[in-house]
């Protein structure tokens, strides 16, 4: 008896579903708090949480840059990191590494930024009173990813340290 082919409209429906299940699967709280609390361990700061609220907040707000996909800063309480990507399916993990990689511009003695460098998003991420965490991944209607992570209570205070 010969095997059985499979057609290949089906094999690729199935590869499709599967890398579709994969990307989502790195999309999870689960890959944004391991990612920022990571980082926040790294510098001796306690864990973060998921919170139900701040998500929402951060979904509705990523919902709304879908059209544009452009970094606007929403205008709320809570602190707040954007990620952009395009030419891929962008994760969790890869924004918040995105964030974590400013670490090499600031200065803990000075509590500045390299001049010229940006390091605020790191600072937010390690900030030891910002406790809550709430993320969203949208793709934009251009087919970039936008990622908005939003943190409660807010970090990033002039003249005070992260931890």
């Amino acid at each position: 008896m010969a095997p059985r082919r499979l057609p290949l409209a089906l094999v690729a429906c199935v590869l499709a579903f599967a890398a579709a299940c994969s990307v989502q699967a790195q999309n999870t709280p689960q890959d944004y708090l391991a990612a920022h609390n990571a980082a926040r361990a790294a510098v001796g700061v306690g864990p973060m949480v998921w919170d139900a609220q701040v998500t929402a907040y951060a979904q509705n707000y990523a919902n709304q840059r879908r059209v544009d996909c452009r970094l606007i800063h929403s205008t709320s309480n809570y602190g707040e990191n954007l990620f952009w990507g395009s030419g891929k399916e962008w994760t969790a993990r890869e924004a918040v590494q995105s964030w974590v990689n400013e670490r090499k511009d600031y200065n803990y003695a000075t509590n500045t930024c390299t001049p010229g460098r940006v390091c605020g998003h790191y600072t937010q991420v390690v900030w030891r009173n910002s406790v809550r965490l709430g993320c969203a991944r949208v793709k934009c209607n251009s087919g970039a990813i936008l990622i908005t992570c939003n943190y409660s209570p807010r970090g990033n205070y002039i003249g005070q340290r992260p931890f």
